[in-house]
């Protein structure tokens, strides 16, 4: 596991926690906030995976 790997999913939990508060609190911002980190999130990740794919 690489640090874009480790990063991408700290970051995603983080945007679906910030989401799922945004929805309870009825704010969207916050909730479109979470959305877009979550999505950030993946594609890190993503990025992470394919790093350790090409090793």
């Amino acid at each position: 596991m690489n640090k874009d790997q480790v990063k991408g999913k700290i970051e995603e939990v983080k945007g679906k926690v910030k989401e799922a508060a945004g929805v309870v609190l009825d704010d969207k911002d916050m909730e479109s906030e979470g959305n877009v980190e979550k999505n950030v999130g993946k594609v890190q990740k993503g990025l992470g995976d394919l790093k350790e794919a090409l090793k």
